[in-house]
């Protein structure tokens, strides 16, 4: 296949991954935003107010970072997976793995339908959020590379969990106990420099930390992980991951029989 050719394969499984979530939006979009600004009066100003102050900063503006990368984190994994997985159910990815069209298309093409509910779930938890504190970005170049890498790394990992399921039970089992577990543990809501030494070194194996974190600094300037190394792990974990997805998916793990 030639570019142009490339290009349409492309864009055609990310237009229609679009779609399919745009579509049911009710379902897609709606309920992380009503999830997020329930978040936002319970921990941020109920809760918040009797905290106080968090790595220097009012409760609100700390988890406000944090709660917009939950929510690109959550659906940019769900979509993929969900999506995924319906296609092997019906049988739809056997013949886009027959079409000349190379592998590393259709893992692209679902990673950037995944990335596009991500963004703009996350796009939409940060104009509500401006409803109750007032964001003062320290830098967009962090902001839009973390959470660029953020949303493509678990996108990755939705398309894995999807190749690995034999059921439509097995691709919640990763969310409920892996991700949820880990994205709370992440310091959403929290400094980890509030823990005993042995307990941040233990946060320090949480990935999900080093994204926060550095989310958090794009946004107020203050970090409880060394930026430069966080974004060097996120960068590991991505490109570990898409090639892990991609060789499963040249060797048509969980497709073929």
């Amino acid at each position: 296949m030639n570019n142009t050719e490339l290009f349409i394969a492309l864009s055609t499984i990310v237009r229609r991954e679009v779609r399919r979530f745009m579509r049911i939006w009710a379902q897609t979009l709606l309920p992380p935003a009503i999830t997020m600004s329930l978040y936002f009066v319970i921990f941020g100003n109920l809760i918040g107010s009797r905290i106080g102050l968090m790595g220097g900063f009012s409760y609100m503006e700390f988890i406000v970072p944090g709660l917009i990368m939950m929510s690109v984190i959550t659906n940019s994994y769900s979509n993929v997976v969900s999506s995924f997985y319906s296609a092997k159910f019906q049988g739809n990815v056997e013949e886009m793995l027959v079409s000349p069209m190379p592998n590393w298309v259709i893992l692209a093409g679902y990673i950037f339908g995944g990335v596009s509910r991500g963004l703009i779930v996350g796009f939409t938890v940060t104009l509500l959020s401006l409803f109750f504190t007032d964001l003062q970005v320290h830098s967009f170049p962090i902001v839009i590379i973390v959470t660029l890498l953020t949303s493509i790394l678990f996108a990755t990992g939705g398309f894995i969990n999807a190749m690995l399921a034999n059921s439509f039970d097995d691709i919640s089992i990763v969310p409920t106990f892996i991700l949820t577990p880990l994205t709370y543990l992440g310091g959403v809501f929290y400094s980890i420099s509030l823990l005993s030494d042995f307990w941040q070194g233990v946060s320090q194996l949480n990935p999900i930390l080093y994204m926060v974190s550095t989310f958090r600094y794009g946004i107020l300037g203050a970090s409880d992980i060394d930026i430069y190394t966080a974004l060097a792990v996120i960068i590991v974990f991505t490109v570990t991951l898409f090639a892990i997805a991609l060789n499963m998916l040249n060797k048509g793990k969980g497709i073929r029989s």
